[in-house]
């Protein structure tokens, strides 16, 4: 008697079979977390025992793809049970439009998570962390775009739809709008230049013509510069490719020029120590290499000296504490030895002619 409740038909299946699809359901889902519960704390264990994020990759997968796409898969199975076979998996060779969406769907997803794995890697690997969120951020939103529109037409197409007519249309389309947005195309080529190219990344000291700054965003197509003055700079990524300029925090040492003048009524014997003196005092400050000190020319008002010698590192405050330190120790090194520094002087003769 209470077998027969089990035969009675609701909706068009029996109770019974209700009952099995649940237990299919829960069945399945139970499978995928203990299978997928196993895969995950083996990746992670990798990955814990190896720099590579390979581990923490597969792990996003699984979790982001793999189990919703076969909680689907575990879904409609049971739905197909119920409806006996009607919901058919594959027929005539193609596969249900359901399934195939569900396919492109994850597949989808897959490709973009894979591609800004690589770009993160890529990025990491040329030490571009300062940057790295913001340019994966820009080139995923153009990647997402391709990907999606390449699924949404091969779904269409799939599902009868004449898209060669709608391709050949958007082509002839996107001519005249390439023709009309020549410039932002231009600025969108010229961020992955940028990107890619490494000529500077956020953080860089630039001069480009008169302007000079620090890069604080590059966009797809604008990149902003901070002034010396504090105003915000914002150049269209094309005038910066096709600009020359320079790039301060690439420099591996900062070659300095500077003179100095001593009074006309130095020595000789002592002119001839000033070089002497000069190349010490510089060998003996941190992070300087010392390259010439030489009795330029005479000057006006002074005998002059040329002075060259190298900065370690790009940092512009580095530099001129060093020439700050040196400065100081000739100016003590001069006055221990009597040399006087040249300042402005006119002699003015007065001739007497007899009254």
């Amino acid at each position: 008697m209470h077998w027969e409740i089990l035969e009675h038909v609701f909706w068009g299946n029996r109770i019974l079979d209700y009952i099995i699809a649940g237990l299919e359901l829960a069945a399945g889902i139970l499978i995928i977390h203990i299978v997928v519960g196993f895969l995950v704390k083996r990746f992670r264990n990798f990955s814990e025992k190896t720099v590579s994020t390979i581990g923490d990759f597969f792990v996003n997968v699984l979790k982001n793809i793999v189990i919703p796409f076969f909680y689907l898969v575990v879904i409609y199975i049971s739905i197909e049970n119920l409806l006996h076979g009607k919901l058919y998996l594959v027929k005539d060779g193609k596969v249900n439009n359901f399934m195939l969406a569900v396919i492109l769907l994850f597949s989808a997803r897959f490709l973009i998570m894979l591609i800004g794995y690589g770009l993160k890697m890529y990025f990491a690997k040329s030490g571009d962390d300062a940057s790295l969120e913001r340019s994966i951020k820009g080139i995923l939103i153009i990647t997402k775009i391709l990907v999606w529109t390449g699924a949404i037409i091969f779904f269409l197409d799939n599902l009868g739809i004449k898209i060669t007519a709608v391709i050949a249309g958007l082509g002839i389309g996107g001519v005249a709008i390439a023709l009309a947005a020549q410039a932002i195309l231009k600025d969108l080529f010229s961020y992955f230049s940028i990107i890619f190219d490494h000529p500077f990344k956020v953080g860089d000291f630039i001069i480009i013509d008169d302007y000079l700054g620090t890069i604080e965003y590059i966009g797809i197509k604008t990149t902003r510069i901070r002034s010396l003055g504090g105003e915000m700079l914002i150049f269209s990524n094309s005038d910066l490719t096709d600009s020359r300029l320079r790039n301060y925090k690439l420099m591996e040492k900062r070659r300095v020029v500077f003179k100095l003048g001593v009074v006309y009524q130095t020595p000789l014997k002592q002119l001839k120590e000033i070089p002497k003196i000069i190349e010490s005092v510089i060998k003996n400050v941190k992070d300087t290499v010392f390259d010439r000190a030489h009795f330029f020319s005479y000057g006006d008002f002074s005998l002059i000296f040329e002075i060259v010698y190298y900065v370690i590192g790009p940092d512009y405050n580095k530099y001129m504490d060093i020439q700050q330190e040196i400065n100081f120790c000739l100016k003590e090194e001069f006055e221990k030895r009597g040399i006087e520094f040249a300042y402005p002087t006119q002699t003015l003769y007065v001739n007497k002619s007899p009254s």
